[in-house]
């Protein structure tokens, strides 16, 4: 237990949070084909971009079950006050279990299970009248089934299909990336209607040599499903669109499956510029249109893509761009010249836009930078074939504003995480939750961002250098390990993760203090 606190930091951090509270949730991701990045791994990201979704993490372990056995399907897992809280969970039906679930590292939305099929996830909505609430599977209740049941993104897309036709999804549009050791895999589903069990879906393989991205607006367009090297979809994928009058066969035009069933998505300049600044930032030289309604599905990076640079371009505000949010916070210089505010930053309230004519505003109509005060988490996977499984699959994690975060490594074979990351931190302050040490940091430094960045920069990279230098001498040594002793090697890697990631946090809890004191009466 922190038994010093820090009453301005506290009192600030509470304020902050209240002010931000009903911020829309939003997600970006990013997926990196092996021959598109450095070292031949497949990546996928997710912000969880939420004040509402749990602050926790957990390692779930795999387990045998006995034939015959059922197991639950839930809804309000994600929002679960803290651990063992059931209050706002609802049992929506026991179906049967399988011989063997596999492990796997939960967050608000599972992420990576020990076979490293790792997923991201964006909400796009889509069209209403097509949910059914009364159905079965919500979006993470799919994540968890296909990381407790599947190995590869084929597998799991496959599994989703025969779950939602089965027993039904409830939930909104959304789009889930899936990464192997070998594919990545873009994949959008929806209801098929409110009065009907089902889903309408298609996956469409990313390219080995490129990159995607989605980021709260569907982005498959033309489809065809009898190239199963790179697409899949269900059945009713063209039907349904012609029933509801979203599509005509004859009309000359292809089919789009963004337009059939998201078609506000296409105008909603919150996810079209985020879509635009990330091939911009990876692929430059493609000079893309920072107006256009729609981009390349997925595009070739200029130079092959590193971690540390998709670290980058999540913690990116637009800023050097014309779509700077802070380019109207101005103050008198020396000479009478204007500068920017050290009080300037991309994380103001989104009400606020509208205000100071921001780019059209906020929203889904408006703007929206890929860094946002308001990410509960950040993931950035790693899933690597050459390497075993426990040592093979990574997952850079960060609490809170990705811009401001330090990421920790958590390899998928570790069995346990720090006891401070298992603890919530959504419904009230604890300094015993590690959640709190980075939000505190984050919501501080936004206050006087101009300078503070600085201060959080000067901790943040410390760890993150680390963490790179040290990669590849850390899975050298587990990976000769495993072929000697499996669980020796995941008890290495566990206390790897624990150790960087208690050192993280409590390097976090300092440099709130330091904030608090540093610009004390300066707010």
């Amino acid at each position: 237990m922190r038994l010093r606190g820090n009453i301005v930091g506290t009192a600030l951090a509470a304020a902050i949070a209240l002010f931000f509270a009903g911020a829309l949730d939003a997600c970006t991701c990013i997926l990196v084909g092996k021959k598109a990045s450095i070292d031949g791994s497949t990546t996928t990201s997710h912000t969880c971009d939420s004040r509402e979704d749990r602050t926790w993490l957990e390692v779930v372990a795999g387990s045998k079950h006995k034939a015959g056995a059922m197991c639950g399907v839930y809804s309000g897992l994600r929002f679960m006050k803290f651990p063992g809280d059931t209050s706002g969970v609802r049992l929506r039906m026991m179906i049967p279990q399988a011989r063997e679930t596999f492990g796997y590292l939960n967050s608000a939305y599972p992420c990576m299970n020990e076979h490293q099929l790792a997923i991201g996830e964006s909400t796009f909505g889509g069209r209403e009248e097509l949910r059914n609430k009364n159905s079965v599977f919500g979006c993470e209740e799919l994540c968890r089934f296909a990381l407790e049941r599947a190995r590869t993104c084929r597998e799991a897309i496959r599994l989703i299909g025969g779950l939602v036709a089965e027993y039904g999804y409830n939930d909104g549009g959304e789009c889930l990336m899936f990464a192997d050791t070998e594919e990545v895999w873009h994949f959008e589903i929806a209801g098929s209607g409110s009065d009907r069990t089902g889903a309408v879906w298609a996956a469409v393989r990313v390219p080995d040599d490129h990159v995607g991205v989605t980021a709260n607006a569907s982005r498959i367009m033309e489809i065809d499903p009898s190239d199963t090297e790179n697409c899949m979809a269900s059945a009713n994928v063209f039907d349904l669109a012609i029933e509801r009058g979203w599509w005509d066969p004859d009309s000359g035009e292809p089919f789009r499956f963004c337009y059939a069933y998201d078609p506000e998505g296409r105008r909603s300049m919150a996810a079209r510029r985020r879509e635009w600044r990330v091939f911009d930032l990876l692929a430059p030289s493609l000079k893309l249109d920072p107006n256009s309604e729609n981009y390349p599905f997925s595009v070739k990076p200029d130079t092959l893509v590193r971690i540390d640079r998709l670290m980058e371009i999540f913690r990116d505000t637009f800023e050097g761009t014309e779509f700077d949010m802070t380019k109207f916070m101005l103050v008198e210089g020396e000479n009478g010249s204007f500068v920017k505010s050290p009080y300037a930053n991309p994380f103001m309230h989104y009400d606020m836009m509208p205000l100071f004519k921001v780019n059209g505003g906020w929203g889904k109509m408006g703007e929206r930078c890929i860094a946002r005060y308001y990410c509960a988490y950040i993931t950035i996977t790693q899933s690597r074939g050459w390497l075993p499984d426990p040592v093979g699959g990574l997952v850079w994690f960060g609490w809170d504003n990705p811009a401001m975060t330090a990421f920790v490594p958590l390899y998928c074979g570790i069995n346990d995480v720090p006891a401070s990351w298992k603890l919530s931190g959504r419904h009230e302050y604890s300094e015993d939750c590690g959640w709190w040490g980075f939000n505190r940091v984050a919501d501080l430094a936004a206050q006087k961002w101009g300078y503070m960045k600085a201060d959080v920069d000067s901790v943040r990279v410390l760890f993150e250098e680390e963490g790179f230098r040290n990669q590849a001498g850390i899975e050298e040594k587990a990976a000769a390990m495993h072929k000697k002793n499996p669980d020796a090697a995941r008890k290495f890697l566990t206390k790897y993760s624990i150790d960087y990631a208690e050192r993280a946090t409590a390097a976090y809890w300092d440099l709130g203090d330091f904030l608090s004191w540093k610009y004390t009466g300066t707010f």
